[in-house]
């Protein structure tokens, strides 16, 4: 095993050529840990607080440890910044001579039989100017890089329709019958990968690959020493989405502008076919409109009470075996007819099986609605013994990290939804503290007087409550809230609120930007206060005084009509378990360290972490909820507030 100390010292090379580097107990110990999982080919969920220096302290046994590793982060951002950044300045440091790949799903990756084919239908299908310059730009690139990896064209938005047209998806990637299959780009970073003795991944792309054997890493793993898990709080929600079945109305869709572009190519004369395909578009496109609203998820009993629902499945299903019927009929004609083809045959069997399939034992099916499109879903109730069957093959060492994984430092919650408590896997756990003073750093305000927060008036309380804290803050807020519907009601009132006491900070929402640009602006505004979701709770890193204050409306206990909860929640309490302490209440306790882990970022950071939940004082569970947060001073008094802030 390499001598961890030596490197983690304060005369060690991390020390000598990293600037601003400085030896931390907490990250020696976990890199200790690490470092010991490794060489025995164990497995390890180690909690590590902000500021504890996780990166570093997985990267340093991981380079030196010999062998192949993979590293699967929780985003793409994540991914990119390990690859461009911190593995380069590691291996520098150690002198470290290990080659590092870095692997991403094949959407990611230009694809030049569909650039091509895009290139060729011309003008009239592409929707605006915009984007017949983006995709001049994207032909351009393709002759140029090495890679095709779309965040290597910062000129053409990530979110860009036209990124669609001219990348592959599972679905219609040719494979080895493509033309343009030895200069695939995708098939490059697989080839790199399987070379490399570092490889970086995302959960998405490790699930779709564990399920489909679909994007290069079932070579990869059989040949792996070592499986790192960053944010590995993402990975039950990440494996249930692959672990289950999903098909969508936008897949038809895909397919139906595919099919047609191939019956163009290489069918022109066969006139049945358009006319199939468009049936089966607007069947799909009728088949959405049968539930009303968007961002909704409804069990399979609710939408079977609705006839409509049903009739139009039954639509779809039959335009679908239509169109497949013709289809089969033109396969031979080319490389493309025969993929759309099969897809045709794939698609129509998943509707079919989530149709006709009685509920199949431990999953549960059901419906998620969007703006476009409408998903029908099957998922595992329990993912524990599927992924534990990954651990138990080949021995290799896994590690599972995050700021957020235990409940009050106890792990079980994690580790029965993972399946590390098994028999076969005894997973050890350890938990590193962050090294920051929050007891001086950071005061946790929970104002009185605020109503049930199932009360209609909720969030108008939650603002007012609010206002003083942001004034004695002046702005330099997130306002983290728990739905998209009370985001865009604090919204509106905070907005009112602001011009009624002629408060000038910029208020920004979720929304109006990517990510990464809302972030940018917020850096750049001295007073802002921003008010998201979801998106803002994690992954979000803003140090110094720009974010001073995180406000949090209500403990982010998953909405029990969700269709997937409330089946976990109903097989639980059938077993004679207590769901809400077993499930409900860990997840949240998760979420909310998640949420709170925005304010202090390092050693000079100050701020007021501001939960507005009154079921973090009246409720017994509520002392568990507020001791697994960082140890801060605590305080229900508006004046103590105003005094932290006043003494900057």
């Amino acid at each position: 095993m390499p001598d961890i100390d030596s490197f983690f010292s304060p005369e060690g090379p991390l020390a000598r050529t990293v600037s601003g580097y400085s030896p931390r107990a907490q990250q020696l110990e976990m890199a200790r840990a690490i470092a010991e999982t490794i060489a025995a080919n164990s497995v390890l969920v180690a909690e590590a607080g902000t500021g504890t220096g996780k990166t570093f302290a997985y990267l340093v046994p991981a380079l030196l440890g010999g062998g192949k590793v993979i590293i699967s982060t929780g985003t793409k951002t994540l991914q990119d910044q390990l690859f461009n950044r911190d593995i380069p300045t590691v291996r520098a440091a150690l002198k470290a001579p290990v080659t590092v790949a870095l692997l991403k799903g094949r959407a990611n990756y230009v694809c030049h039989y569909h650039l091509e084919r895009t290139v060729q239908e011309g003008l009239p299908s592409l929707a605006s100017r915009e984007e017949v310059k983006y995709l001049k730009l994207i032909e351009r690139y393709a002759k140029v890089s090495k890679s095709g990896d779309k965040s290597g064209l910062s000129e053409v938005p990530e979110n860009a329709g036209i990124w669609q047209q001219v990348t592959s998806t599972r679905d219609n990637c040719l494979g080895s019958e493509c033309p343009h299959h030895k200069e695939c780009f995708v098939m490059e970073a697989r080839k790199q990968a399987l070379a490399a003795d570092v490889v970086v991944v995302n959960h998405h792309l490790f699930f779709a690959d564990v399920m489909l054997r679909d994007e290069g890493l079932a070579e990869l793993l059989p040949a792996c020493n070592t499986v790192i898990f960053d944010e590995a709080h993402q990975l039950p929600e990440t494996a249930s989405l692959f672990f289950g079945e999903t098909v969508s109305t936008s897949q038809l869709l895909e397919l139906a502008r595919d099919t047609e572009a191939e019956a163009l190519r290489g069918a022109k004369d066969f006139a049945p076919l358009p006319p199939a395909i468009a049936a089966m578009e607007k069947a799909a496109r009728d088949f959405r409109l049968t539930v009303e609203g968007e961002n909704t998820r409804m069990p399979l009993a609710a939408t079977m009470k609705n006839p409509k629902f049903g009739i139009a499945l039954d639509e779809l299903l039959q335009k679908l075996d239509a169109m497949t019927e013709m289809l089969e009929s033109q396969a031979q004609r080319s490389e493309g007819l025969d993929n759309c083809w099969q897809r045709t045959r794939e698609i129509g069997a998943s509707i079919k099986r989530w149709r006709n399939e009685a509920e199949a034992e431990g999953f549960v099916r059901w419906v998620e609605v969007f703006s476009q499109a409408l998903q029908l879903n099957a998922t595992p109730l329990s993912i524990a013994e599927i992924f534990n069957k990954q651990l138990s093959g080949s021995p290799r060492a896994w590690v599972f990290t995050s700021a957020t994984l235990s409940v009050k430092g106890d792990f079980s919650h994690y580790t029965s939804e993972m399946g590390l408590n098994a028999e076969l896997v005894a997973a050890r756990s350890a938990c590193w503290e962050s090294p920051f003073d929050f007891a001086n750093q950071a005061l946790l305000y929970v104002p009185a007087g605020l109503p049930d927060p199932n009360s209609p008036k909720y969030t108008e309380e939650v603002v007012k409550a609010a206002l003083p804290v942001l004034k004695a803050s002046r702005g330099r807020a997130f306002l983290l809230c728990t739905s998209l519907r009370s985001m865009t009601r604090a919204h509106e009132l905070l907005l009112e609120a602001f011009k009624a006491e002629q408060l000038d900070y910029p208020v920004l929402l979720q929304g109006q930007g990517s990510r990464s640009h809302m972030l940018e602006r917020f850096r750049n505004t001295a007073n802002a206060v921003l008010i998201g979701s979801q998106s803002f709770w994690e992954g979000v890193d803003v140090r110094g005084e720009a974010l001073s204050l995180v406000v949090i409306d209500k403990l982010p206990f998953a909405p029990p009509d969700d269709p997937v909860l409330a089946a976990r929640i109903d097989k639980i309490n059938k077993e004679g378990r207590n769901a809400f302490m077993e499930y409900q209440l860990p997840r949240a306790v998760i979420n909310l360290k998640q949420g709170a882990g925005r304010l202090i970022r390092d050693e000079s950071d100050r701020g007021v972490l501001m939960i507005c939940d009154p079921r973090l004082i009246t409720k017994p569970y509520g002392r568990k909820i507020w001791q697994s947060l960082p140890p801060m001073k605590r305080t229900r008094v508006l004046g103590d507030v105003e005094s932290f802030f006043a003494k900057r």
